[in-house]
């Protein structure tokens, strides 16, 4: 079983940053697919920002040019810098991470890590 701790979240004012961090229990660098995701208060979990295979970066609309999601394969960790904060931006934010497992490709998820920004 794959663990994957996530910290960084808090309470910021509108207009600041945070970075959030998210650390693997095992090697991240052949991962299939490993970032982050959101859920506000009574809303669906949404992707946020996640590396796919080949290393390549897909961000949620909302996000690009604010957040920028980055790696360090040696500490099994994966940051989300996040800029420019708006109130929108409140939510818990859960590190993924896919993963092969024998021959199958295995999901895992951390325990969620508040933000909360305000206006």
């Amino acid at each position: 079983q794959v663990q994957l701790v996530e910290s960084g979240g808090g309470l910021m004012q509108a207009g600041g940053s945070l970075r959030l961090s998210c650390t693997a229990s095992r090697s991240i660098f052949s991962i299939n697919a490993m970032g982050w995701y959101r859920q506000a208060p009574g809303k669906q979990r949404e992707l946020v920002a996640v590396f796919t295979s080949g290393s390549r970066t897909n961000y949620a609309d909302s996000v690009v040019g604010r957040f920028t999601i980055s790696r360090d394969n040696a500490k099994n960790t994966v940051y989300l810098q996040m800029n420019s904060l708006k109130p929108e931006d409140t939510g818990v934010y859960y590190c993924y991470a896919a993963m092969a497992s024998g021959v199958s490709i295995v999901s895992h998820w951390g325990q969620g890590t508040q933000v909360t920004v305000s206006s």
